[in-house]
């Protein structure tokens, strides 16, 4: 059986806290944004950052429906240092799930990362091992674990754990020095 990615079933795997406040950097259509907000009840707040905004209209929308007041979009472009529009050192959790393949420059966003993470802070990253039946990145745009460990570690993140994402995909915690 194929299992792709589970965003409640990572979620579950972050340690989210009650209060806490998270960035889902690249949120597209909320699916981490809402499982993430649902995962801290009526507390913190959940930033869901994305440069599409009808994708942040439906996500707003959506998570109104569900009665979730936590979510605030923000239209924003992430391979700019400044464009989440985010505090420095403000976020306990950032989260960029499947989006790094599609960056073209990965260190620009990672200097905004850890920009916008507090001392001690964690980022899930969550992307694809490989491209599947049609499914997931082109496979020369593959972001591997390997390069995302080499640019972690020279962003100055430790890797904190490892998390089961999926049958095609893999999840890292990191955590900022």
């Amino acid at each position: 059986m194929i299992t792709f990615s589970d965003p409640k079933k990572n979620i579950e795997q972050c340690g989210i806290t009650l209060g806490m406040t998270i960035a889902d950097l690249g949120a597209g259509s909320g699916f981490y944004t809402i499982e993430a907000a649902k995962a801290l009840h009526t507390s913190g707040k959940v930033y869901a950052v994305d440069v599409q905004k009808e994708l942040l209209a439906r996500l707003k929308n959506n998570a109104q429906k569900q009665g979730l007041h936590n979510i605030e979009v923000i239209w924003g472009d992430i391979e700019k240092i400044g464009g989440t529009h985010i505090k420095d050192n403000s976020i306990d959790l950032v989260m960029l799930c499947n989006v790094m393949f599609q960056f073209t420059d990965k260190k620009t966003v990672m200097n905004e990362v850890k920009r916008i993470v507090a001392s001690g802070g964690k980022v899930l990253l969550i992307d694809w091992t490989d491209s599947f039946g049609g499914l997931g990145p082109h496979p020369g745009h593959v972001f591997s674990k390997v390069d995302a460990e080499a640019l972690f570690q020279l962003h100055g993140f430790s890797k904190y754990s490892e998390i089961q994402a999926g049958s095609h995909h893999y999840g890292f915690i990191y955590k900022k020095l």
